[in-house]
């Protein structure tokens, strides 16, 4: 177990930990919450040995496998499947023991070796990584590209199949939902259901706390405190704590007042003196009760917009997509569709599906690749980024971007009612957490959640009658979470959100639109269908990955299509169906010579490892040396013939990954 008695922790001048206790037994999966600032990296750092206690005693079994995040960007050529394979510590000690006793030449160490690396799992290993690549976002075509030529949120992806795929003893997790959209985090919710070690994380999504944690650890003001419970628990039982406190306090300040009183008044007097006297000795042996020093809440409110034309968008066989030189490429095709004033809209969709294309083009970031798009008179739109360097500039400050907002605004004679003037700008981010000094810091230097604050000041600002919102949680603290759902509930327009936070989507949407299948439709069911539909597709890319590693397991069948994949509930009926058998049955023409091609594979993949498992029966025998020595170099021998085998086969799953990809743009 994880133990801390009475330590002391100190980051420069600041008390992290102030004579902390806590236990954190095998097998508990607990969540670390707190304020920004109160110290739960740093507590992370000293669990990770990155730092060390300044008082009291900190243990922790040394024989545990730790397993993290790394939180450097992964800078290399090296495939996807290889770099995260690379996270399993035990297969890589295994596999420097196979080479060298290969170097070597001595047949018993290298049937020794070989034995090693099948207990270290090496048989499958390419299927468990290519499992949580797929459960993570990824595509089967993707799964072999390089890691360099992925984006930094895709990056951080696969640093966190790298620490899954290591087995460990305790698992640590610093905000692993940041990069995550509402697919993958679905899916590795479920993932860390099923770990079995200790399992320590820190986040601001209270549905992935209440869904994975039973032990809430909570830091403020230099005190770490243990709940039994998940998160929502915590804040019921903190609330309760609080409220006893203050009842306590408050009741021991009119003793204290009423003591004082009788000193005040008697001390004086020879008859009162000795009585005045112990009142004193009391109020020194109190064990004073701390008030219940609440954190100040961060809250701000939409201004109420200038008009409300209706419909606010109309949308007529739409077309959203890429433009590039070499071409259109085309995403999402065909949107009829209306957009309401009043609406609450959240926008669903697996990984890939355009979400985000759609919501940029509506927001104008992006051109409208066919079709329609009428919008109301007067409409103004507010517009939260996925990144905010899409309307961030790193070098300047928080006041050059509301004076440069505001200077725009009047060009554009865009202003409703706001003031221009540089001190009302001043005060206006000051009611974002915005003063003093930091209103001239720049953007760069300031952290994920400041910068996402930065941009909902400005578009507060603008006053804006339809809000697209692309992942706005992804930097927020749960307070500033909750300061907006609150506003987003309070706002007199229409929301279109995007979110892989649930309880956002729950607290604002009141209805969800699919972008699906080169579509978009109702989805007619809530948050939990949608979560089990989800679900399904991640077990069929699972499915699909265990088959293109082809070891260890039986072939699961064809790899899924987008044709295969479960459907939504209720997405398009009658015509749409019809069109969609014969997408399928053209398809299936298409993938005949291929799937004979990989069906030929994988009967030659499940020979290889037939005979690979009999080797691995044989040398748990008693065999001579000499046989030791000839299954080594048999089993040397089946090794490269199956990887060759399976490079063949990731070649046509390519194939035909392609030509499905093709037949639904």
């Amino acid at each position: 177990m994880i133990t801390l008695r009475n330590v002391t922790l100190r980051r420069g001048t600041k008390v992290v930990l102030d004579q902390a206790t806590v236990t954190i037994n095998p097998g508990e999966k607990a969540a670390l919450v707190g304020r920004n600032g109160a110290g739960k990296s740093s507590l992370f750092a000293l669990l990770q040995g990155q730092l060390h206690e300044d008082g009291g005693d900190f243990h922790w079994p040394r024989q545990w496998q730790l397993a993290q995040v790394a939180q450097d960007m992964p800078e290399t050529d090296q495939p996807c499947t290889a770099f995260v394979i690379e996270g399993d510590t035990r297969l890589l000690t295994a596999q420097r023991e196979v080479a060298q006793a290969e170097a070597s030449g001595d047949g018993y160490a290298i049937a020794h070796a070989h034995t090693a690396l099948h207990d270290a799992g090496a048989h499958d290993a390419p299927a468990r990584a290519q499992a949580l690549l797929l459960g993570l976002g990824f595509q089967v075509h993707e799964l072999e590209r390089p890691v360099n030529s992925f984006s930094g949120g895709w990056r951080m992806r696969l640093q966190l199949a790298r620490a899954l795929m290591c087995p460990s003893d305790l698992l640590m997790l610093d905000e692993p939902t940041n990069h995550l959209d509402l697919d993958a985090l679905v899916w590795l919710e479920s993932w860390l259901k099923r770990y079995e070690g200790t399992l320590l994380v820190i986040s601001h999504d209270r549905e992935f706390l209440d869904a994975v944690t039973q032990v809430t650890l909570h830091i403020d003001h230099g005190q770490l405190t243990r709940y039994g419970g998940n998160y929502s628990r915590f804040e019921d039982m903190r609330a309760e704590q609080m409220g006893q406190q203050q009842a306590a306090f408050a009741r021991q300040q009119d003793k204290i007042a009423h003591l004082q009183k009788f000193i005040d008044r008697f001390k004086a007097k020879a008859t009162k003196a000795k009585q005045a006297q112990s009142r004193v000795k009391a109020l020194e042996r109190m064990e004073k009760i701390a008030p219940v020093l609440a954190d100040a809440d961060f809250s701000f409110e939409f201004q109420e917009p200038a008009q409300l034309p209706n419909p606010m968008l109309n949308l007529r066989d739409a077309a959203f997509g890429y433009r590039a030189e070499g071409g259109d490429t085309v995403i999402v095709r065909d949107v009829t569709r209306s957009v309401q004033a009043g609406q609450r809209l959240g926008i669903l969709g697996a990984n890939g599906q355009g979400k985000s294309t759609f919501v940029k083009t509506v927001a104008r970031a992006l051109p409208l690749l066919g079709g329609t798009c009428t919008e109301g008179k007067g409409l103004n739109i507010g517009y939260f980024a996925q990144q905010e360097l899409d309307v961030l500039h790193l070098d300047d400050s928080p006041l050059a971007h509301m004076v440069r907002l505001a200077r725009e605004a009047e060009a554009a004679g865009t202003l409703t009612g706001q003031s221009t003037r540089e001190q009302d700008l001043r005060n206006f981010l000051g009611s974002f957490q915005f003063s003093g000094d930091m209103v001239q810091q720049a953007v760069g230097t300031m952290s994920g959640g400041e910068k996402a604050r930065l941009v909902l000041c400005m578009i507060v600002w603008q006053r804006p009658n339809l809000l697209l919102l692309d992942e706005p949680t992804n930097h927020l603290d749960l307070a500033t979470r909750e300061a907006l759902a609150v506003a987003l509930n309070e706002f007199e327009g229409t929301v279109m959100l995007v979110s892989h936070d649930r309880a956002l989507l729950r607290s604002v949407c009141d209805e969800f639109w699919l972008v699906s299948h080169g579509g978009i439709a109702p989805f007619d069911g809530d948050l939990d269908d949608y979560q089990r539909y989800l679900l399904d597709v991640a077990k069929q890319k699972r499915e699909a990955a265990q088959t293109a590693a082809a070891a260890g397991a039986q072939a699961s069948g064809t790899a899924p299509t987008a044709a295969s994949a479960p459907a939504a509930p209720r997405i398009n009926p009658g015509e749409q169906r019809k069109l969609e058998a014969q997408r399928r049955q053209q398809l299936a023409e298409q993938l005949k010579p291929h799937k004979k091609q990989r069906d030929a594979l994988e009967q030659r993949l499940a020979t290889l490892q037939a005979e690979q498992a009999g080797l691995h029966a044989r040398l748990q025998g008693n065999l001579t040396p000499a046989e030791l020595a000839e299954a080594g170099k048999r089993l040397k021998a089946l090794d490269d013939d199956l990887a060759e085998t399976e490079e063949r086969w990731l070649e046509v799953a390519a194939v035909m990954e392609d030509i499905e990809k093709a037949a639904l743009a």
